[in-house]
């Protein structure tokens, strides 16, 4: 028998955690089951891909203020949003810590039964409110569900909380390394003339470590000085601006230019469509994060037949060896370059062949067949 499922995710911009939701829900869908994506409509401005099953998008507004005031409004949205709707699930499940406290205070009121949540990771903040709400969000669901193994071990550590370990997944067909055609005219909209080109995803931030990644780019230029590196996305809901204004400083004082055309390249946001042929676009991808759930964008540039350098840590060291990417010190600009020149290097394209054994492991069909055993089991134990 089909559940109805709901899916909650703060936003219809691509972040990792609003992929895994859109892909989870596809997967679902396929699968035989009722889902229903219910994401935050910031800017009314929609999907940029729609996504393959039932969705529904909830309304925002402005928001005078600063993050406190943004979170706080969310939350309320999706409260309002559901309080209002007659629709019902069996399963109301949240991707992330604003869908969460709307449902603990929904369940509250008696309008939902019970909810889940996946905890991707766990933020370190300084405002008392956000911590307050990223606590609430982890003590407060029936179920917390992780994709890797560092974060079951915290919340068992930290929150004695015995997490439904998951996976992410990966769409081998769409991240491919085979061109398409549509590379020469993204390169050139891009200003990607030069090489080789290092690749990232994620935009400027703290947690992304990119101020240590445009150190380590300044000495690859020693040696390769017409290398561009290219940094992709930025979609968030946090204020990163000092960080950023930070991390523009640095670029002039190594006197790295950015622009298209020159040696730092900030794309934004890359539309959805052309994703796959910006990674294929790349000689490498870098990827030094200090903080992850998982690293989506890395298995999307394993799927690319990338070169991968990336930090040497959890959950990185859960899916990938030395032998399939150049595992590095993310805090040592010095190593971190020497990693870059290293995956250029003929000898790479032996870690890039054995990388691509991790592509049948963690395919979003098997995610969402984790997902419905644990649902399945979950009210199985309800009902009991």
């Amino acid at each position: 028998m089909s559940l109805s499922i709901a899916l909650l995710t703060y936003s219809t911009k691509l972040r990792g955690g609003v992929v895994h939701t859109i892909e989870l829900a596809e997967a679902l869908h396929a699968l035989g089951q009722r889902v229903c994506i219910l994401a935050l409509n910031k800017e009314n401005s929609g999907f940029a891909r729609l996504p393959a099953c039932d969705y529904r998008l909830v309304p925002t507004e402005i928001v005078q203020g600063g993050t406190d005031q943004l979170i706080a409004q969310r939350i309320q949205e999706f409260v309002q949003y559901l309080s209002n709707s007659d629709e019902r699930y069996d399963i109301y499940h949240a991707q992330d810590c604003i869908g969460a406290n709307a449902l603990s205070t929904l369940r509250q009121a008696r309008k939902v039964p019970h909810f889940l949540r996946t905890v991707h990771h766990i933020d370190d903040f300084t405002s008392p409110y956000l911590q307050e709400c990223q606590e609430r969000s982890i003590r407060e669901p029936d179920r917390c569900f992780v994709v890797s193994t560092q974060w079951q071990e915290a919340l068992q550590r930290d929150y004695s909380i015995q997490a439904l370990r998951v996976i992410n997944g990966v769409k081998a067909e769409r991240f491919s390394p085979f061109n398409d055609g549509s590379e020469a005219a993204l390169k050139k909209r891009l200003g990607l003339i030069g090489g080789p080109i290092f690749l990232t995803v994620g935009g400027v931030e703290p947690r992304k470590n990119s101020i240590i990644l445009l150190q380590a780019f300044s000495l690859v230029l020693a040696i390769y000085p017409q290398a561009q590196l290219v940094i992709a996305g930025g979609e968030t809901l946090f204020d990163y601006n000092t960080y950023g204004d930070q991390f523009m400083a640095e670029a002039e004082t190594l006197g790295i230019i950015p622009g298209p055309g020159k040696s730092l390249v900030l794309t934004g946001v890359i539309p959805e469509p052309n994703l796959p042929a910006l990674y294929r676009c790349a000689d490498a991808f870098v990827f030094p994060s200090l903080k992850e759930g998982w690293g989506l964008v890395v298995l999307e540039a394993i799927a690319s037949g990338l070169s991968i350098v990336t930090s040497d840590q959890p959950p990185f060291t859960e899916f990938l060896d030395a032998e399939q990417a150049f595992l590095i010190d993310p805090k040592d600009p010095f190593i971190l370059a020497q990693g870059m020149i290293q995956a250029l290097q003929p000898a790479a394209k032996q870690r890039i062949q054995k990388s691509q054994a991790v592509l049948s492991t963690y395919t979003w069909k098997q995610s969402a067949k984790m997902h419905l055993n644990h649902y399945r089991q979950f009210l199985g134990e309800v009902h009991a």
